[in-house]
């Protein structure tokens, strides 16, 4: 069977399935139909992993061939369609869970049909050969409880080239997630991709760090994920599949729906590039998926590169654009912001769709000065620091609290003002503040000695304390640390003059900010006035 006679195949008269680490196969050695593969959804009673007797199949549990989405039955069977080339996953009910891997904390709710394996002349090691198709492919699924109101943490690329790398980011980074998962109770987290930074035989010491969190992890592709010696798109996520498993799927936690999508095209080793795009096949899963998705739910769709680089991205819109509740992830771009998408980027929805790009946990790719424990300080070209988000879930609501790494939870900005002025520069000096995670949504004000409030504008430009930063890298001799990126334009600033006749001697200037989400945050800088 082709792509093209697979991904037009009608899902309506098939059945899905999925299959887990731990989860069992049916007569292995006894083939199924050429070309069709079925099996079971079950109540892991015995929590072993395996069908007993009296485990019971679970009905109305959708599961996929990642293009075709169907239902259990009433007896939890399921079958569909595969090729030489399929993974077979169950997308998680609401209250129920898939089975995890205990070392590196990665569902493992999928069956890879690949009976001829990967390449071997790649450099990374793909998929084993499979063999034949079993004759029943069960996957186990345990209750859990999951509350209308729930937390995740939010990964943007961790990236590490190296094992460095990896215990910068234990440092800086897990350890603080590690506090904030038993603060906050969070349920899960997601990696919006570049997981490694081509060193893909890292992955198991990133996935063992990034498991000390001890919750389960989702993960999504990026573009440093792949397999460059692919000599097409479709061969390029070997690796990647043989740790993380299929690369467009999806899950439901509480009231919500998760749908993680592949927006990388790599175009060749040939021509050694790719641009963002969304294969037919993650299409064609989106529009199945949805269709067993109350259309009042709230779906959280995330990906490695922003929607406004996603060559056929309205395509991806025309399947979601009727729907009230709609946000969508990405990371890659190394800096933070929100996007309200309109006509103008092809969505024809009632209201503007948000889409986060957000901050990336290696920053600047572990660039800048180090500190006292030899970790750089890796912040953003747009000023913001490197770092990650706890993302709170209420019924079909959300909010968004971004936390630097090493940092207290309340920092949330940066000021800049210099360091002394005279009386008569005060009132022609504007204090600018680094919003990190403000949006266009985000109002501030600013005041100086506990007076009056005064609106900020919001403005779009370069982070001047950023621009210090790189002109301090240039008189390092020899630099601390990997250079900075060059200063980027970002729309998360805000400004406001200092008010006139301020008086010889030391001043606060206090900048309060309220976000999208009703969050305040505050941060004060002292200057000087002398003549």
């Amino acid at each position: 069977m082709n792509r093209r006679e697979f991904l037009g195949m009608s899902g309506a008269a098939l059945t899905m399935a999925f299959i887990p680490l731990g989860s069992s196969v049916g007569m292995l050695g006894v083939t199924a139909s050429p070309g069709m593969a079925q099996g079971y959804v079950f109540h892991d009673k015995s929590q072993s992993g395996k069908r007993q007797k009296g485990d019971k199949g679970i009905a109305g549990v959708c599961v996929s061939n990642g293009v075709d989405v169907t239902l259990t039955d009433k007896n939890g069977f399921w079958k569909l369609p595969v090729t030489e080339d399929s993974i077979l996953f169950v997308i998680k009910p609401s209250g129920w869970m898939t089975a995890v891997d205990p070392v590196t904390q990665l569902p493992r709710g999928y069956y890879i049909h690949k009976p001829k394996g990967s390449p071997k002349e790649f450099n990374y090691k793909g998929v084993e050969p499979t063999g034949e198709l079993p004759l029943s492919i069960d996957f186990a699924l345990q209750p859990q409880r999951e509350d209308r109101k729930f937390r995740m943490v939010l990964f943007g690329d961790p990236q590490p080239r190296n094992q460095t790398e990896i215990d910068y980011m234990a440092h800086d980074v897990m350890e603080q997630v590690v506090r904030d998962i038993e603060k906050t109770d969070c349920k899960f987290g997601i990696s919006l991709g570049d997981i490694m930074f081509d060193a893909l035989n890292f992955y198991e010491s990133q996935n063992r760090t990034i498991a000390t969190g001890g919750i389960p992890w989702y993960s999504v592709v990026g573009n440093h994920d792949l397999n460059f010696d692919s000599a097409d798109d479709a061969l390029s996520t070997e690796t990647f599949k043989r740790i993380f498993g299929p690369t467009n799927y999806a899950f439901n936690y509480g009231p919500v729906h998760f749908i993680v999508l592949n927006d990388v095209e790599w175009q060749g080793k040939e021509k050694g590039r790719y641009r963002g795009n969304f294969a037919p096949e993650a299409l064609a899963f989106v529009k199945s998926d949805l269709a067993h998705v109350d259309p009042e739910k709230l779906v959280v769709i995330a990906m490695h590169i922003p929607l406004n680089d996603v060559k056929n991205r309205e395509e991806l819109f025309r399947l979601i654009e009727g729907r009230p509740r709609t946000f969508s992830l990405s990371a890659h771009t190394h800096v933070q912001a929100s996007h309200f998408l309109g006509t103008e980027a092809g969505w024809k929805g009632a209201q503007p769709h948000h889409h986060l790009n957000h901050a990336t946990v290696c920053g600047s790719w572990w660039g800048g000065a180090t500190d006292e424990r030899g970790i750089p300080h890796a912040t953003m070209s747009d000023g913001c620091p490197n770092g990650y988000s706890i993302v709170e879930f209420e019924g079909n609501s959300h909010k968004v609290t971004f936390r630097a790494a090493s940092r207290p939870e309340w920092e949330q900005m940066s000021l800049w003002l210099p360091e002394v002025m005279t009386s008569r520069e005060a009132g022609r000096t504007e204090l600018i503040a680094n919003i990190w995670a403000g949006t266009s949504k985000s109002t501030s004000r600013m005041r100086v000695d506990g007076g009056e409030w005064k609106s900020m504008e919001n403005f779009t430009g370069k982070d001047p304390a950023y621009a210090a930063l790189k002109e301090m890298e240039k008189n390092e001799k020899p630099p601390n640390g990997r250079p900075l990126p060059g200063a980027s334009i970002t729309s998360h600033l805000w400004k406001a003059f200092l008010p006139r006749g301020l008086s010889e001697g030391h001043h606060t200037a206090e900048v309060e900010t309220t976000d999208m989400y009703g969050q305040v945050y505050s941060e004060k800088r002292i200057f000087r006035i002398e003549g």
